[in-house]
């Protein structure tokens, strides 16, 4: 158990402290739908019956769809585009999708490389784009999900209004779906952009998200 812990503590360390926050969203959630069903003059709810809901769901929706939608942007163009002195960019002369030999796939994979990177055809080509497929289709499928359960929402909220509902396609263009996404996208493509740039100035030792401290500012895709 402790070398399963050691091998695997920084993917335990963030599923904990994921389900913890989703809790803490939860009830504090919970807590501030009901205080708006009081000053609404409006039946509380239930724990179980907040978290099944549509204001719940559009909440972790709309922020799923941004993390993957950053981790969708940012594996896909670090391909191409570089940030000198930065760890999260690659080597300047490695700008693409780099040889068949630098990416050890087909005739130059190794005994332990993964099946697929053996293979050629149709299996090598989705794998060597397997991560931004995933990351790109959880995206677009938490965004969908954002919209579905937003519409039922913000609905709800119209009803208790004495407003006419909207249809799905109205909530589309509406003020409500783009604040909700907007306001998330910026918020993670700053977070990226900071990362990339103030890495290179900046460090924590022992990080591979930083280079080693005595690192040059120009020295580019150095980890420590």
């Amino acid at each position: 158990m402790r070398a399963f812990v050691r091998d695997n503590g920084l993917g335990l360390f963030f599923t904990v402290t994921f389900l913890l926050a989703l809790v803490g969203q939860a009830l504090a959630g919970h807590a501030d739908f009901n205080d708006q069903m009081v000053a609404d003059q409006l039946q509380q709810v239930s724990f179980g019956q907040y978290v099944t809901s549509a204001d719940f769901a559009v909440d972790v929706s709309e922020n799923w769809q941004s993390e993957y939608l950053q981790f969708f942007l940012y594996v896909g163009v670090t391909v191409w585009l570089l940030q000198r002195g930065s760890p999260e960019s690659k080597e300047l002369h490695k700008a693409g999708t780099e040889s068949d030999e630098e990416q050890l796939v087909g005739e130059y994979a190794r005994e332990d490389s993964p099946k697929w990177a053996k293979a050629g055809g149709w299996r090598l080509a989705i794998y060597s784009h397997s991560l931004l497929l995933v990351m790109g289709t959880v995206f677009l499928l938490s965004w969908l999900v954002q919209s579905i359960t937003g519409i039922a929402a913000y609905n709800e909220q119209r009803l208790r209004q004495l407003q006419a509902p909207l249809s799905w396609g109205d909530y589309l263009g509406a003020a409500d779906f783009w604040n909700r996404t907007l306001q998330n996208w910026q918020s993670e493509l700053l977070a990226v952009a900071s990362m990339a740039v103030l890495s290179v100035y900046l460090r924590q030792r022992g990080s591979p998200e930083s280079k080693p401290v005595g690192s040059a500012h120009g020295a580019t895709g150095v980890e420590g």
